[in-house]
């Protein structure tokens, strides 16, 4: 039988879509008063990935992925999906499904890239409060990788490095903390 332990804290990341860099610069503040100070970030790259925003939010969208020094429980995941939902509503335009903002926030730890998610699917499991977690990214043999159902912005090239850039920063800080 196995002992119950409680997980190692995980590193907090949200993948930020919007239509300028002002208003990025808006949401990452917002975000930042809910999970503390970002430190690392990506450039912001045009959203290639699906024209499924477009009629929503327009065209010429910006992708960009942040992430935050505090180190958080993973059961955190869901409270924090709805308060970066709360920041979509704040952010929104007149007029019904007017989205200015898509905010998906995940976690990392040792193994895995983690998303949260309000709509269910095979692969995802129920966390409490109507949001899902998916595992998107497993790391094995030195690398992240992607699953069937990946998003393929997760795939970028770019998005990998970040990811294992960000994975080198959270496992140093495991060990700050002992």
């Amino acid at each position: 039988m196995g002992t119950v332990r409680e997980p190692k804290p995980a590193k907090y990341f949200v993948a930020l879509l919007c239509s300028d860099n002002d208003l990025l610069t808006a949401l990452e503040s917002e975000l930042s008063s809910i999970l503390g100070t970002i430190d690392g970030r990506t450039e912001a790259v045009l959203w290639t990935a699906s024209k499924f925003y477009e009629q929503e939010m327009g065209s010429g969208l910006l992708r960009r992925f942040v992430s935050f020094s505090n180190l958080q429980s993973p059961q955190d995941l869901a409270p924090i999906k709805l308060k970066s939902q709360q920041i979509e509503d704040n952010f929104r335009t007149d007029g019904p499904g007017r989205r200015r903002a898509n905010l998906d926030p995940g976690y990392l730890d040792a193994f895995k890239v983690v998303l949260a998610s309000t709509k269910n699917a095979s692969q995802r499991i129920y966390l409490g409060a109507g949001i899902y977690g998916e595992a998107t990214l497993l790391y094995h043999d030195a690398a992240f990788h992607g699953l069937d159902y990946t998003y393929r912005d997760y795939l970028w090239p770019d998005t990998l490095a970040f990811f294992s850039r960000l994975r080198t920063r959270y496992l140093a800080q495991l060990r700050q903390l002992g």
